[in-house]
This record gives structure tokens, sequence and C-alpha cells, in this order.
């Protein structure tokens, strides 16, 4: 994953309200009918990710791909460990517990970076439709 800066995000985060402020009202309450649902809570996140360090939070926010790879390291890991390879197992395990742990500690950020990119697609769509 990239490195997110809070400036960049925050200031990301700035210029939509900005867009948003500019809509009609109809515009504005269609835009926020439209993100409701996809706006994603950085607690709930984090909590997926404390509780399960074997990847869930990734397919909370829609990254499969990624959810997918680390939960079947995950797996392998106790897999290992169950068919009597404890250390590789334990070690593919703690692994990938450190990786997740990027995840949980800059989980506020990771979210506030999803959001900001989910309505800036919610606007961009918006435009593109009042433009046709």
């Amino acid at each position: 994953m990239l490195k997110l800066s809070q400036e960049t995000i925050d200031q990301e985060e700035e210029l939509i309200r900005q867009s948003i402020s500019q809509l009609s009202d109809n515009e504005r309450k269609e835009y926020f009918h439209t993100v409701k649902s996809q706006i994603k809570d950085p607690d709930t996140y984090a909590v997926l990710n404390w509780f399960f360090m074997a990847g869930l939070h990734h397919f909370y926010l829609g990254y499969w791909l990624r959810g997918c790879v680390h939960l079947s390291v995950f797996i392998v890991g106790l897999a290992l460990i169950f068919a009597g390879l404890e250390l590789l197992g334990v070690l593919i395990i703690v692994g990938i517990s450190i990786i997740e742990l990027y995840a949980l500690f800059q989980s506020q950020l990771i979210v506030q970076n999803y959001n900001n990119q989910v309505m800036q697609k919610a606007l961009d769509e918006l435009r593109k439709f009042k433009t046709k």
C-alpha cells in the first residue's frame, strides 16, 4: 500500500466538501443519498483488523483480491501449524500480522482516503449525468 499523507487526504476532503457546497439542493440531496450507503466507518475497519488479523478488513472496503491473499496466507500458516510444521506456520502468521499492523495503525487514514475516493466518484458521476 502506498504511504498516505494526512495533509494530502485532508486537502482532498476539503476540495470535495467545497464542490459539494456548490451543488444545488436537489443535487446535494441526490449526492448524499448515493454516498450514504458507500461510506465506511474507520472504527469498523479497525475492529475487523484487530480481531481478525487474517485480512477481513480488506473485504470491508471491497479490496477482494488483497483480502483473499491475506486470508489465504493466514490459513496456510494455520494449516502448517496443524500439519506439524509449527515454526513455519507461526512465522507465516506473525509475518502477515506484522503486515496487517500497518493497516491497524493507519485505519483512520486508510478509510478516510477510501471515503474520499467514494465521494469524488459520486461527484464525478453526478457531474457527468448533469452535462448529458
